[in-house]
Formats: structure tokens, sequence, C-alpha cells
């Protein structure tokens, strides 16, 4: 499946989630498909966790 699809496939959600459920259940419906991606990407092997958090916590930079 391409990226275009998965946007578009995303996006019409979010809309449904914003018709159905107002503002508030758009916006956590939105936080949780973020949060559901960063798991993907770390299960998939294609985010370096320890990285990151050298990062977020001064170690290295980006």
């Amino acid at each position: 499946m391409s990226a275009t699809t998965v946007g578009a496939l995303i996006g019409a959600l979010l809309a449904l989630a914003a018709l159905l459920f107002g503002f508030w259940g758009f916006l956590l419906m939105a936080v949780f498909a973020g949060i559901g991606a960063l798991v993907g990407r770390i299960a998939s092997g294609k985010l370096d966790v320890r990285g990151l958090a050298d990062v977020f916590t001064g170690r290295r930079t980006s």
C-alpha cells in the first residue's frame, strides 16, 4: 500500500472522528494514531529508541 493511500485513509478516519465525536474525539484519535505509528516503527526496527532517548536527554545531537 502506498504512502498516499495510507495518508488518505488516515485523513478519512480523522474526518469521520471529527464528524462523529467533535473536536476532542478528533484530537484523541489523532494522538492514538501517532502513538500507534510510533509503536509500529519501534516494533519494525525502523526507530532507534536508545538514540532517540540520547537526543532527548542531551547526550547526543540529532
